[in-house]
């Protein structure tokens, strides 16, 4: 071959490569007969109903609800969470409700930041209260979903919550979910039923069918129990140490 021609070849590889570099994607992958670029900058949202339940215990009957869900792209998101519960005792019980910026900081992990509202009910004055929210969601190991939070009060008071769950597929629809959550407070905050220290553990056991993937009704049992300076506190209300509740639900997201 000629060095003529070798020159030749040689400055239409360049032009052909200079030309790809400068041309839009778009217009390339249209060129080439290619699906266009995947955005990731869209916007979507998820509304996840974890547990409506009616929970039964020796004193109480409850209705109990965990929802969260959210509003973003891949990376940045608007989260809004509440749980709560109802019981027959003359309209009392209690209820939370989470509004978190949430950004994605590993494939697995997402750091959130916000403001949380409680509100107690009851025979006596309604309490409330509001926190600034820290902490992380996401899949440990072993397929662990965590919730590491700490919580601050509007008057400077520190606690924390971490929140653990499986799921255990038995087949393929039926899926057995061990969950627990661990409260810890630096300050007492009698008026709330709070102690310093260890609070109470949590443990719960939920057995459910899916029938879709997005709505599979469950039965269960939770055991909840108090300690130290929470416990003594519980009993001067007349409310139990330990308390172990049958569950029936529903588990559905859109």
């Amino acid at each position: 071959m000629s060095p003529l021609n070798v020159v030749g070849r040689r400055l239409l590889v360049a032009v052909l490569v200079l030309t790809a570099l400068l041309m839009p994607a778009q217009a390339f992958a249209q060129q080439a007969d290619w699906p266009s670029p995947v955005h990731d900058d869209q916007v979507f949202w998820f509304l996840f109903f974890e547990q409506l339940e009616f929970a039964s215990t020796s004193e109480t009957n409850a209705a109990v609800w965990d929802v969260q869900g959210w509003i973003g792209d891949d990376y940045n998101r608007f989260w809004f969470k509440s749980e709560g519960d109802r019981t027959n005792r003359a309209g009392a019980g209690d209820f939370e409700v989470q509004a978190l910026y949430s950004r994605l900081i590993t494939p697995y992990w997402d750091f959130q930041a916000g403001v949380r509202y409680d509100r107690q009910l009851g025979t006596g004055p309604n309490l409330q209260r509001a926190h600034l929210v820290v902490g992380f969601q996401g899949l440990a190991p072993y397929w662990w979903e965590m919730e590491p939070v700490l919580f601050i009060s509007e008057d400077g008071d520190v606690s924390t919550r971490v929140e653990a769950s499986y799921d255990l597929l038995l087949t393929q629809r039926l899926i057995l979910q061990p969950q627990v959550e661990v409260n810890l407070a630096a300050s007492a905050v009698e008026e709330w039923g709070v102690g310093s220290g260890l609070n109470d553990l949590s443990v719960d056991l939920r057995l459910r069918y899916e029938i879709r993937r997005q709505l599979a009704p469950y039965v269960g049992v939770s055991w909840l129990q108090r300690f130290g300076a929470t416990a003594d506190l519980a009993r001067s209300e007349g409310q139990d140490v330990a308390e172990l509740a049958f569950l029936a639900g529903v588990r559905m997201w859109f």
